[in-house]
């Protein structure tokens, strides 16, 4: 068998690469006392006294690499930026590993450095390593690792649902996903359309500041929501409904997804986050997601059950289940 794009995309193919040929090869994937590689959260800690360190890193050969919303050097400070974030921690410290196409144009790599530059600023983090390469790739990837703390408490993590808990996404999803589609295939639809992406540390920060608990979170990315709520509910062996009438999704994406057959809850999102929290915090939760720019969209889905298993959404017709995508269906997203 050889590795195709599904085995890059998020969803049941990638997952089985990572735990079958990855993790199966591998010994030694966690410090005494930490989350651990083979827990395959969005990071993993290392214990220091009483704060945890959080480490995760991410590799982007998003096509094309300019796009309404952003560009490849914005996603590879937001995507690790976010991948501590939902881990609950502040995030402190990027690395840079480029790797250039032989004959790639300098005022491009001008732009994109200027375009991590500006993230950075954004989501307050420094980049305080990196390397550079020129090799026979097809175009410019781009590899960043980060570090985060959690000062007080423990991370945050994508297993810890409760029974009765509420499910928030924090605003519109499937942007990202299908902006890409449409920069890279030229289709021709009338559309104001632009990815999300965005760090999320402060809109985050922000319920955690005010003294909430946050039970499970994840960054809904490939595979999008669909895949990041069947990791969730499997992982805390329990089950979601949502509520279709209830999902943010902006009548553009909804009549764009329609028109191409995709669904939007398996569009990779880069700006959103997908919290489990108490019900009687979700309200006051909400309000201060609102309140965030980042946030303004955010809304209640749904809840966690034990009286089922796996992710079922409510609609006008009765309940069906929301499978775990076989994989994000626009590759080359992040």
């Amino acid at each position: 068998m050889n590795i195709t794009r599904m085995h890059g995309a998020g969803g049941t193919v990638m997952q089985k690469l990572i735990k079958e040929t990855i993790l199966g090869n591998l010994e030694n994937t966690k410090i005494e006392g930490g989350i651990g590689l083979e827990s395959l959260d969005d990071a993993s800690t290392i214990p220091i006294g009483d704060k945890e360190i959080v480490f995760t890193v991410d590799g982007h050969t998003v096509h094309p690499i300019f796009f309404p919303g952003g560009d490849i050097g914005r996603i590879s400070v937001c995507g690790t930026v976010n991948d501590l974030s939902v881990m609950g921690a502040k995030p402190v410290a990027l690395s840079l590993s480029i790797v250039l196409p032989e004959g790639f144009d300098i005022e491009k790599l001008d732009k994109i450095m200027k375009s991590i530059n500006e993230a950075c600023k954004e989501a307050g983090v420094a980049i305080i390593t990196g390397d550079t390469k020129v090799s026979n790739v097809d175009d410019i990837i781009i590899s960043s690792a980060g570090i985060g703390i959690v000062d007080s408490g423990k991370a945050v993590r994508d297993c810890g649902m409760k029974e009765g808990d509420v499910i928030i996404v924090s605003g519109n999803i499937g942007e990202h996903g299908l902006t890409i589609l449409l920069s890279r295939e030229g289709f021709e639809f009338e559309s104001e359309l632009k990815s999300d992406v965005a760090p999320v540390n402060g809109l985050v920060q922000s319920v955690l500041n005010a003294g909430f608990e946050i039970n499970a979170m994840k960054d809904p990315t490939r595979g999008g929501l669909a895949d990041s709520l069947n990791e969730m509910a499997e992982k805390s062996d329990l089950g979601i409904l949502i509520h279709e009438d209830k999902l943010p999704i902006s009548d553009e994406v909804q009549a764009i997804g329609e028109a191409l057959g995709i669904d939007p809850l398996t569009v990779a999102n880069e700006g959103k986050v997908v919290m489990s929290v108490k019900a009687e915090d979700s309200e006051k939760i909400l309000e201060i997601l609102k309140a965030h720019p980042l946030g303004k969209n955010a809304k209640i889905i749904g809840n966690v059950t034990s009286e089922h298993k796996g992710v079922l959404m409510e609609t006008i017709v009765g309940k069906r289940i929301v499978d775990t995508p076989m994989g994000d269906p626009i590759p080359r997203v992040c």
